[in-house]
């Protein structure tokens, strides 16, 4: 025999071929907990109440149990080893659906229609803070907050390092050209100090190579800074020291995008890497959105302002946005950028939609077929295309009439 099982605000109700209530499992009567149970259900999960009436209906000669839920159906199929059907708007869940005051009150559940909008008021308040927490807790989100405060560290690091810069040059300026890396001039400010520490020997033994060492030290013995109290030296070490810190954690924070973006996104990870598919998400409002996108949209994401300038002044529209950042891109030339950004943003648009609704392990396939159609970019357009020529300009003929007057005068 078979039985329809359909899910509502109250408990799980089964109905038989001839849409008659057969049995039943009624929540409890706490809003809270009749909100969990039935996301619960709705995710798919084998939650006791299903356990309970599945094992009641079987022992009723019931063998076939419809849903309208697939992910339910899934799971009791591989938990209770019976037979399911899955279907969309059946028979019982309509009835249900159209008659859902009377079936509560004939089950037993509340006592009239009035206790039941009550209890369906806090019933819905409790299942929707329950869906916004679900939505918040999601880890595509998690890698979106944390690849922004990565870019807010960066800019707050180059700011500080500008300023050390300058303050520290007051006593050094030459180094500022000399070493281009801010995390090791400020690791040499603090570990050194004063200009007259910045020997070979001592540049050296800070990993720095000999041949550079070498040269700052003879520029620091000709050095034409001012000399600095202890007291000013110590305050920019002090803040040196801070930006090596900031550095530390700047690290430890891209490892750990680089482990969240292994869990939530691999395929994009394994396309583009990990920040730069973190920013991705990040500027879409998360991985479903990124995935819904077509290609041509994910090409030019974070060059809007330029796409809306082309629109409206009629200049060439963007080739690519935010995925210039990929070194296959700004490493091409410039008249193949534009087809390689193509062929990535194809494939990118592929890898979202497989970790977000398919969950297949594809990044290897995709960048195998991405690095070969690069190689015939590379291949077929290594020569810059011909500049068209110039269309000559249809002048009329000048009428030289100041002639004529001259000849009149």
């Amino acid at each position: 025999m078979k039985t329809t099982l359909i899910e509502c605000s109250f408990g799980v109700l089964a109905f038989n071929e001839e849409n008659e209530l057969v049995d039943k499992v009624l929540f409890q009567k706490k809003p809270q907990v009749a909100a969990k149970t039935l996301l619960d259900i709705e995710a798919g999960k084998m939650v006791e109440e299903i356990h309970s009436l599945i094992n009641a209906l079987k022992d009723k000669g019931y063998d076939t149990f419809a849903f309208e839920n697939p992910s339910l159906a899934k799971t009791v199929e591989g938990g209770l080893n019976v037979n399911v059907e899955v279907g969309k708007h059946l028979p019982a869940g309509e009835l249900v659906r159209s008659n859902i005051e009377k079936i509560a009150v004939e089950t037993g559940f509340v006592r009239n229609v009035k206790d039941l909008d009550s209890w369906m008021r806090d019933f819905t308040v409790e299942t929707t803070k329950l869906r916004v927490k679900g939505a918040v807790e999601k880890r595509d989100l998690v890698v979106a907050q944390a690849i922004q405060t990565l870019d807010e560290l960066d800019k707050t690091i180059n700011m500080l390092m500008a300023r050390v810069r300058e303050w520290y040059g007051i006593h050094f300026p030459e180094l500022d050209r000399l070493l281009e890396k801010h995390e090791t001039y400020a690791r040499l400010v603090v570990e050194l100090g004063s200009k007259e520490n910045f020997t070979a020997e001592r540049l050296e033994k800070q990993e720095v190579p000999k041949a550079k060492a070498e040269g700052i030290a003879k520029v620091a013995e000709k050095s034409m800074g001012a000399d600095l109290a202890d007291a000013d030296l110590a305050q920019i070490q002090a803040l040196c020291r801070d930006v090596t810190h900031l550095y530390q954690l700047r690290q430890s924070l891209e490892g750990y995008i680089d482990s969240t973006m292994e869990e939530v996104a691999p395929n994009t990870k394994y396309l583009v890497g990990s920040l730069l598919g973190a920013r991705l998400i990040a500027v879409s409002g998360g991985l479903i959105n990124l995935a819904k996108r077509p290609a041509s949209t994910i090409q030019i994401l974070g060059a809007e302002k330029a796409l809306f300038r082309s629109l409206k002044t009629g200049t060439r529209p963007p080739k690519h946005g935010m995925i210039f950042q990929h070194t296959i891109i700004h490493d091409a030339k410039r008249w193949q950028r534009g087809k390689i950004a193509r062929a990535l943003a194809g494939k990118l648009a592929i890898a979202t939609r497989a970790d977000a609704f398919g969950r297949r392990e594809i990044g290897a396939e995709l960048k195998a077929t991405l690095d070969r159609r690069i190689d015939e970019i590379h291949q077929k357009y290594d020569q810059p295309p011909p500049i068209p020529a110039l269309k000559p300009r249809n002048e009329k003929p000048r009428k030289d009439k100041w002639r004529k007057h001259k000849r009149e005068r």
